[in-house]
């Protein structure tokens, strides 16, 4: 694997990040690329998220707290100098076994430092069944993306006071609380966060590939579109109908359609599922123009949902619209 490296170690906004993944995605030639980055206090949330349903801005503004939207799916993150973020990009159409095999590559590190760290759930890594490690990813042509955090320590009233979870899921309001499920790294090894980051590069690369002063100029351009307020808030739809749910193994939903007779005129789904396929041609489209019944349903939605929605069953996805 391939560690990509910037020619200097300027402070940098966390979606500079974000725009140099898809910048190593379309224009380094590799099979395997890795990257590790930190930032200021920020929080990014998922591309198909609400932010006010999500963010607590109030508190961030009252912080200097930073918030981003990423293009990935999944759920809010709170990030800091404190916390190490993980970007991984492949040569690889299945965005699935890349997730599988990256998130396998990571705990497979940590046990290599007597951490018991095993990989469950969508999309994290558990130590003594606490989240250490949270990861989304998504698709860009000929290569996959992942990019995670990896919580050596942070900054836990920050974290709490800036993320509003929603009330389906298991974290409950305090810091008390929220410790119960997260690890910290820094209680279950001994060495600092430096040589943390030192030891997974060494274990994961092989060599080095260097970014020129004119490649973070073509990477501040693309980070430019995560800049825009049209990017950040989202262009969401007016509604007649607001589903809200959460399908186990999947994620939570916030679905809104525009109605007429019953007839779905618009639509737009927000939430923190992960999207692996082309939700606007697979889903969207297809129910545009439709009764929102089930017979119609049924015959309007493709029969496979989780090439499209990671693990979602087409049978749960109508329960959840007519339900």
């Amino acid at each position: 694997m391939v560690y990509i490296s910037l020619p200097d170690i300027s402070e940098r906004r966390l979606v500079f990040y974000l725009a140099m993944e898809e910048y190593v995605a379309r224009h380094i030639n590799e099979e395997e690329c890795f990257f590790m980055w930190q930032s200021k206090p920020t929080v990014i949330f998922g591309r198909n998220q609400l932010i006010e349903n999500e963010v607590n801005l109030e508190y961030c503004k009252q912080h200097g707290i930073e918030t981003y939207r990423r293009k990935s799916g999944g759920g809010c993150v709170y990030s800091d100098m404190n916390n190490i973020m993980f970007s991984y990009i492949a040569k690889d159409e299945n965005v699935n076994m890349t997730f599988n095999k990256y998130v396998n590559l990571v705990a497979l590190v940590l046990c290599k430092l007597g951490v018991d760290a095993k990989p469950t759930g969508r999309n994290d890594i558990l130590i003594d069944g606490k989240k250490v490690s949270g990861n989304a990813f998504y698709h860009v042509p000929g290569r996959s993306i992942v990019h995670g955090t990896m919580l050596y320590d942070t900054d836990m009233q920050n974290m709490i006071g800036s993320i509003t979870p929603s009330d389906a899921k298991l974290v409950s309001k305090g810091v008390k609380s929220v410790r119960q499920h997260i690890a910290l790294l820094k209680d279950y090894i001994s060495i600092s966060i430096g040589d943390f980051m030192a030891f997974v590069r060494k274990n994961l690369c092989d060599r080095e590939i260097a970014l020129s002063h004119d490649d973070v100029k073509k990477i501040e351009e693309i980070e430019k579109e995560y800049l825009t307020t049209e990017f950040i808030f989202g262009n969401n739809p007016k509604y007649t109908k607001n589903i809200k749910g959460r399908i186990e193994n999947v994620g939570d939903f916030d679905i809104r359609i525009e109605l007429k007779n019953n007839e779905i005129k618009k639509i737009n789904m927000l939430g923190d599922f992960f999207i692996v396929g082309d939700i606007d041609k697979a889903i969207l489209s297809t129910l545009k123009g439709k009764q929102l019944d089930r017979e119609t349903l049924v015959s309007a939605l493709p029969e496979k949902l989780d090439d499209t929605i990671l693990n979602l069953k087409k049978e749960d996805f109508i329960n959840l619209l007519v339900e």
